[in-house]
């Protein structure tokens, strides 16, 4: 579970390249008054494989989204490599999320589009409005796009139409459209949340060999104590907006997870078994 040396090989984001992330005093206070992040300080390594563990309403869905800009904070900073966050607009904005892979619980496929073109996306993250505008590809753009479905597992499937995969197949799908960004840190919001237990593992996997291999940053969102355990290096505890717990996921215990949670640990808190 801990990084590998990462590999120099085409297509690969060496650890140098990846990003970290820094929160100093992070607020977000929505306009009802519900603050959903508090006072959050944070650093996060280049490199590093970090869940943020929380139930519904703790705040993790919020503090991913204040990384990209999709939520603004209200209160405090956010970095994110050479980017402060807070403030960011229009081109530049858009400069820091064409360096930022998201993966999202529901996919976000366009489900009558091939596989091909729904991982080609993720390249007009970097290109310039016209040539996004008119959905022109390079040939790099195509081999990038090509490459990340193989790393993924998924070449095989490239010209199926994305409506007509499996649920861990949809999301290795959306892996790959964010892969094929290049990014220096990778986003996922609850991405196994609506998978069946032996493909929630896979795709855990895959987004932890992914970050081994490459040396990415991947921040992950997760409610589920035994794949934070698992699958990543570091955890980091959510409850009511506020960081209760910050530190190794593999030995964090039940009483850790229990004040996480503010309750006992429920049978629905595990995903269980690959088999």
């Amino acid at each position: 579970m801990t990084n590998a040396a990462p590999q120099a090989e085409a297509g690969h984001s060496p650890a140098s390249a990846s990003w970290p992330i820094r929160l100093d005093g992070a607020s977000v206070t929505y306009p009802n008054g519900t603050a959903a992040l508090k006072d959050v300080s944070l650093t996060i390594e280049a490199g590093e494989m970090v869940s943020v563990v929380g139930l519904s309403g703790s705040g993790k869905s919020t503090l991913i989204r204040t990384i990209n800009g999709l939520v603004p904070v209200t209160g405090g900073s956010v970095a994110v490599g050479p980017h402060t966050v807070s403030g960011l607009g229009g081109r530049r904005l858009r400069e820091l999320r064409a360096h930022v892979g998201m993966i999202f619980q529901g996919f976000n496929l366009a489900e009558r589009v091939d596989v091909y073109r729904n991982t080609l996306v993720g390249r007009f993250a970097r290109a310039g409005a016209l040539r996004t505008l008119l959905g022109i590809a390079t040939a790099e753009d195509r081999e990038i796009a090509l490459r990340a479905l193989d790393a993924v597992g998924m070449l095989e499937k490239v010209w199926t139409r994305a409506g007509s995969l499996s649920g861990g197949q949809k999301q290795r799908v959306a892996i790959a459209r964010a892969l094929s960004q290049e990014p220096r840190v990778m986003l996922a919001d609850e991405p196994v949340a609506s998978l069946d237990p032996p493909t929630a593992h896979a795709v855990m996997a895959e987004l932890e060999r992914i970050n081994a291999e490459r040396g990415l940053t991947v921040l992950v969102n997760l409610h589920l104590m035994d794949l934070a355990r698992d699958y990543t290096t570091r955890m980091i505890g959510l409850r009511a907006g506020e960081v209760v717990y910050d530190g190794p996921a593999a030995s964090a215990t039940d009483a850790d997870f229990e004040q996480i949670y503010g309750r006992r640990i429920r049978p629905e808190d595990r995903l269980g078994t690959t088999e």
